[in-house]
C-alpha cells in the first residue's frame, strides 16, 4: 500500500493496483461563501496528471466535496460517495456516480471492497460516511474518517490495518470539539487494533484566514497519543507524512479474520 497525503483531508490510496483519490481540495480556496468567518488558501495547488481509478467522497461539505477542484478533475473518473456528496458531483456532470447508504459496499473493480459506516454527524439531522476499504487478494484494510467519529459498528471489520482521522481535537470556546481527535483516536485505536495511525485534518501548507480561523484551537498532539498507545499496550504507530511525499507502509502480514 502506498500512501501520499495532499494536505488537510486529501489523500491519495493506492492499493490492490487502485488509484482511489479521497475528499479532493487541490486546486483554488476553501470558502464557505462566508469569508469574513472561515476561508481557507493553498500554497500550493496540486494537479493530478495520473490516471484515477476512483474518487471517494465522505461528505458534501465544501472542504471535502470541493467543487473548483471536481470541475478541474475528469468527470469520467467513477465516483463512490456519501449520499449528500453524490449529489454534488452529479451536477457538476460526473458520469459514475455510486451513492452509498450506511451499511452498503462497492467493489472496485474486483480488486477493493469499499463499504460504507456512518461518520461524522452535519447538523441535526445528517450522518455523513467512513469507509472501510479492504484489498481483495491480501485482505490489507483501511479505515477513513475525518471528523473522529466513530461508530461501534466498526468492531464487525476488526482487526484493521491503517486507519486515516484526525489525533488532536479542533475545538471552539463554549462549543467544544468540532473535529475529535484525542480520546476517540484511542478509542477507535483499541476496536480496530490498527498497524498504523495516519492523522488527517492536519494542514502544513495552507493558510486560514477569518474569525472562525482565530478562534480554533489545537488540543492533543500526535507525540500524546503515541503515548496513551503505549499506555494501553497497543503497538501502533502514528506516523505524520509530509504533503506530497508518495511512502509505503510497511504492513505485517496477519490472519485473515473477515
Amino acid at each position: 500500500m502506498y500512501i501520499t497525503w495532499l494536505d488537510n483531508n486529501s489523500w491519495l490510496i493506492e492499493m490492490g493496483g487502485q488509484k482511489i483519490l479521497i475528499d479532493p481540495w487541490l486546486v483554488g480556496s476553501l470558502s464557505f461563501n462566508l469569508d469574513w468567518l472561515f476561508k481557507g488558501s493553498l500554497k500550493q495547488e496540486r494537479l493530478i496528471t495520473e490516471k484515477i481509478d476512483l474518487i471517494l467522497l465522505s461528505q458534501g461539505l465544501a472542504d471535502h466535496s470541493h467543487i473548483p477542484t471536481l470541475k478541474q478533475l475528469d468527470p469520467h473518473i467513477p465516483v463512490v460517495a456519501s449520499p449528500n456528496a453524490a449529489k454534488i458531483v452529479q451536477e457538476l456532470g460526473y458520469i459514475s456516480v455510486t451513492s452509498l447508504a450506511h451499511g452498503e459496499s462497492f467493489k472496485l473493480n474486483n480488486q477493493i471492497e469499499i463499504k460504507a459506516f456512518p461518520g461524522s454527524p452535519i447538523g441535526p439531522t445528517l450522518v455523513e460516511n467512513s469507509y472501510f476499504l479492504k484489498e481483495l487478494d491480501t485482505g490489507i484494510t483501511l479505515y477513513y474518517e475525518p471528523h473522529g467519529y466513530h461508530s461501534p459498528q466498526l468492531k464487525q471489520v476488526a482487526p484493521v490495518d491503517v486507519i486515516i482521522t484526525p489525533t488532536v481535537d479542533l475545538a471552539l470556546p463554549l462549543v467544544g470539539a468540532i473535529i475529535r481527535g484525542t480520546n476517540s483516536t484511542l478509542e477507535v485505536a483499541k476496536w480496530l487494533q490498527p498497524q498504523f495511525i495516519l492523522p488527517t485534518a492536519a494542514t502544513a501548507e495552507t493558510s486560514y484566514e477569518g474569525l472562525l480561523s482565530q478562534l480554533l484551537k489545537d488540543i492533543g498532539s500526535a507525540e500524546e497519543l503515541r503515548a496513551a498507545l503505549r499506555e494501553n499496550n497497543l503497538i501502533t504507530q502514528v506516523m505524520e507524512p509530509k504533503p506530497g511525499d508518495r511512502f509505503q507502509l510497511p504492513l505485517q502480514k496477519r490472519v485473515l479474520t473477515h
